[in-house]
């Protein structure tokens, strides 16, 4: 038996992905931008699949564009935001914990003359509300705010950001990184006050190889990939027939959220109290993070010497995020973690197939490794 906890790296194609895949490439192989019967076809799967995701986020489907990545989404809605709205102003508010995807978009932009504002983080790798009320200015064309943190699963109050917007009169457009919250928390970016929200289908048992962006109804962003102008001008080219209707059937299969996050956490606690038993181990996620990641620490044992013991026990965890490999973790830094307590850290990260049986493996081989290890020192 093997115990695959890096769910929130990538997770295993459910079935149903599998067989929408298979007749995308033996039935629905048509460009669906042609003009006749084959392309028809792909045509209206493509529709179907919009319909799909648009269902699952209570919105328009003509408000979903898909894109190869949620790396790509990410992109499209930062560059898109800022260079449709940079004559209104320049100030961009963002976090210091974000994915690489948006940092590094963020990077480039001050390179262009944009003035990025970071927040900073508390110990539970939060925001504070009232920063953002007053980092948001009248010259504020963007917020991006992750939804859900990839590292430690904390939270962000990313409502706020629409009230921010309104307080201090700001042409700002509102985007949400939503990669590791979309299917596994209920979402409605209506009621979440955004304009602009990522995802990705193979954080949710889909494919890789697609994402998606909601674009509000009504919100103009300048084009990201220029070309045919398909995806509402945003993002040109064919669009990858099989692996969108991977996604249609990941999310098709889906079960029902609230319910499943109150099973997730029931095994997140489980997990949690056992572990407080083995001896050098640390938690770093907060109590109320998504508990399908937990980020913990075996201070004094390098998390790729971890990574290696567990591995070879055939359990599979990651030592933080899987975009920024070789560094030390931004997030645990951000919040305020030792130096020796963040190079020992693993993330474990649950998905809905995840199992009580690997739960007690991961356990059972994290008490052998920090056992043999503290023995060889």
């Amino acid at each position: 038996m093997e115990a695959y906890l890096d769910n929130s790296a990538t997770t295993c194609l459910c079935s149903s992905a599998k067989e929408k895949m298979v007749e995308a490439i033996n039935k629905y192989y048509g460009n669906p931008s042609s003009l006749h019967g084959v392309g028809t076809a792909a045509q209206h799967q493509l529709d179907a699949a919009r319909a799909a995701v648009a269902r699952s986020l209570s919105c328009e489907p003509e408000e979903i564009v898909f894109t190869n990545s949620g790396s790509l989404a990410n992109n499209a809605a930062i560059f898109g935001a800022a260079h449709a709205l940079r004559r209104r102003g320049n100030r961009i508010v963002t976090t210091c914990v974000e994915h690489p995807s948006v940092s590094e978009c963020m990077a480039q932009l001050e390179k262009e003359g944009f003035e990025v504002i970071y927040l900073k983080v508390d110990k539970s790798g939060r925001i504070n509300k009232s920063e953002l009320m007053q980092a948001v200015n009248s010259k504020t064309v963007l917020i991006s705010l992750m939804y859900v943190n990839n590292e430690v699963g904390s939270i962000m109050p990313v409502e706020t950001a629409r009230l921010a917007v309104k307080k201090n009169g700001a042409p700002a457009l509102i985007h949400c990184d939503a990669v590791q919250a979309y299917g596994k928390l209920p979402i409605k970016p209506s009621r979440l006050g955004v304009d602009l929200m990522s995802a990705s289908a193979h954080k949710i048992n889909g494919p890789k190889g697609v994402g998606f962006l909601y674009v509000r109804k009504g919100v103009r962003i300048a084009p990201y990939v220029f070309g045919g102008g398909q995806e509402g001008k945003i993002y040109s080219g064919t669009q990858p027939m099989p692996a969108i209707m991977g996604l249609h059937g990941a999310v098709d299969e889906l079960p029902d959220l609230n319910s499943q996050l109150e099973k997730t956490k029931a095994l997140r606690d489980y997990f949690v109290s056992e572990l407080r038993k083995i001896d050098g181990v640390l938690i770093n996620s907060d109590e109320d993070a998504l508990p399908y990641i937990v980020n913990i620490s075996a201070p004094g044992h390098p998390s790729q010497t971890m990574l290696n013991f567990l591995s070879d026990s055939g359990v599979y965890v990651s030592g933080g995020s899987a975009c920024s490999k070789g560094h030390r973790s931004k997030v645990l830094t951000a919040m305020g973690i030792e130096p020796e307590r963040i190079d020992s850290a693993l993330r474990i990260s649950f998905s809905r197939f995840t199992t009580r049986e690997e739960i007690d493996m991961l356990l059972c081989a994290l008490e052998n490794a920090v056992s043999t290890l503290r023995k060889k020192k």
